[in-house]
């Protein structure tokens, strides 16, 4: 079997594109989520990674659960606590390693997000779209419900109300309308999707990479932490930020008036 996502990097920007376009790049019934697993602690790992961008080849960005595996699990002899635990070492392995990595990640996404596809590009920081995307939260029309933590990512998106919109209804909306949910951030034109994304990486991986990495922590950790915590954190690492070399960089060629150089 070909790897079911592909690994690239440009200078300090790493693509990752799932590549199974026959079956619309789902991310059951295959090898996708120990693959973003070993992406992830790969990134992790990597101090000249400074941004990822994650996309879809061929016309879907991702379908989601493979319909044909659901019903070997449902309609088969399956004990329902081999299910969970399925859940548990399978696909829900993903949603922790990619809101715990520290390296920004855009979702480019090209086509349809659906179900656990949706789900997938509300675990990245940011959104872009084409004219040609389309999302839904459809696991309601499966008759299941999100088992990858859609329930937890969506709400905390684009809000409760509209997260309950999608979730209890199972509607496709279009990118237009992602864009005004604040699902997206950008709508462009489908030959611009992935122009747009490298300009927003390459915008990201020009700052300091530590205090990018710190940054992403302190607005994961952010959502879910008190503000006396929060700022806790904050002081915590802001005084490993006042340490670094790029920290006298920014300072120095800001009053020097030249354009500053960051090492990481």
């Amino acid at each position: 079997m070909s790897p079911f996502l592909k690994y690239e990097q440009r200078d300090h920007v790493v693509t990752l594109t799932m590549s199974q376009p026959e079956q619309r790049n789902p991310l059951t019934g295959n090898t996708a989520v120990e693959e973003f697993l070993a992406a992830v602690d790969k990134i992790s790992t990597d101090p000249s990674a400074r941004a990822v961008i994650l996309t879809g080849e061929g016309p879907a960005f991702c379908a989601g659960g493979d319909i044909r595996k659901m019903k070997e699990q449902s309609f088969g002899d399956v004990n329902g606590m081999r299910i969970r635990e399925d859940y548990r070492q399978g696909i829900q392995r993903l949603p922790l390693a990619l809101f715990n990595l520290e390296v920004p990640v855009i979702a480019a996404v090209n086509g349809p997000a659906i179900g656990a596809g949706l789900d997938l590009a509300c675990m990245c920081d940011m959104r872009i779209a084409s004219e040609k995307a389309r999302f839904a939260e459809s696991f309601v029309k499966m008759g299941i419900v999100p088992g990858d933590g859609g329930a937890w990512l969506l709400p905390r998106v684009i809000g409760l109300s509209r997260a309950a919109e999608l979730s209890f209804t199972g509607r496709v909306i279009d990118a237009a309308t992602a864009l005004h949910w604040n699902l997206v951030s950008q709508v462009v034109e489908p030959e611009d999707l992935l122009p747009a994304a490298n300009r927003l990486a390459d915008e990201i991986a020009a700052n300091p990479p530590q205090v990018t990495r710190m940054t992403k922590k302190l607005i994961r950790e952010g959502m879910q932490m008190s503000l006396a915590s929060l700022l806790d954190l904050s002081a915590a690492y802001q005084a490993l930020a006042h340490q670094t070399a790029d920290h006298r960089e920014a300072v120095s060629s800001f009053l020097e008036k030249r354009s500053p150089q960051f090492s990481g």
